[in-house]
């Protein structure tokens, strides 16, 4: 996982061109999504971290945006819900 402050607009598209970040995040909430996500350029860059894979973000505890990822999005909310009854 790597902080989007700690990064430069250089570095970061270098990593995203090599492949080295695929999905971002916001560390405050615990979402994952795509670069490409309108809901995931809206967030503060304090808040955005960026993960090299799904496994990773995963790992960490993230669940997945509701927009970018809706099918992961519904999976992951019947289980929230079946775990809370």
């Amino acid at each position: 996982m790597k902080d989007h402050e700690a990064l430069t607009a250089a570095e970061l598209r270098q990593m995203i061109r090599q492949g080295e970040i695929t999905l971002g995040g916001n560390k405050r909430l615990k979402i994952y999504g795509t670069l490409a996500c309108a809901s995931g350029k809206r967030m503060h860059r304090k808040n955005r971290v960026f993960f090299m894979s799904l496994p990773e973000a995963l790992s960490q505890g993230y669940r997945p945006c509701g927009h970018c990822f809706r099918k992961e999005y519904k999976i992951w909310k019947l289980r929230l819900q079946r775990t809370t009854r």
